[in-house]
């Protein structure tokens, strides 16, 4: 497996990003109405992954993006991590831990203090894995702040034992 930088709106990114969204649609009933550009992950103050296989395939994406306070529910120094996401034939082997990681020490070199993310309780797969690298539930925040299923989680920046 290999993890590249890449843009939120090439190719291989769009195809994971479809692929997410349908499996939105599935959990949810709809797709991820977030406001987000391909600008929100350029450098500084952003990142996206792409992870390929053996074979060049696209499998697994994530991404972070700089928020401060916000009336949203933002802290100043945020990075929100966003369409994290690994195919179905590819789960289970480590990519999304992989990605995560890499996106938490780009953040933390960019300056950012705070990793936020918002999930639903119908992906308890992902609530997994965020729990079992550190983070805790943080006051709600974002586009789906007043929705019962949302849940937001976070972690420290700063303490790289967090």
């Amino acid at each position: 497996m290999e993890i590249r930088r890449t843009r939120y709106n090439e190719p291989a990114a769009v195809r994971l990003n479809d692929l997410v969204q349908r499996e939105y649609v599935e959990r949810y009933g709809d797709g991820d109405a977030t406001p987000m550009a391909a600008d929100n992950f350029d450098p500084p103050n952003g990142l996206y992954l792409v992870a390929y296989d053996a074979d060049e395939q696209p499998v697994a994406s994530g991404g972070w993006r700089a928020q401060d306070a916000s009336p949203g529910g933002h802290e100043d120094g945020d990075a929100e991590i966003k369409r994290m996401f690994v195919v179905k034939e590819a789960r289970g082997r480590g990519l999304a831990r992989a990605i995560l990681a890499e996106l938490e020490a780009s953040a933390a070199a960019a300056g950012r203090t705070r990793m936020v993310l918002e999930t639903g309780s119908r992906q308890p797969e992902a609530i997994a894995l965020y729990e079992s690298c550190g983070y805790v539930p943080v006051k709600k925040f974002g586009y789906y702040r007043d929705q019962e299923l949302s849940m937001c989680l976070g972690k420290s920046l700063a303490d790289p034992q967090a």
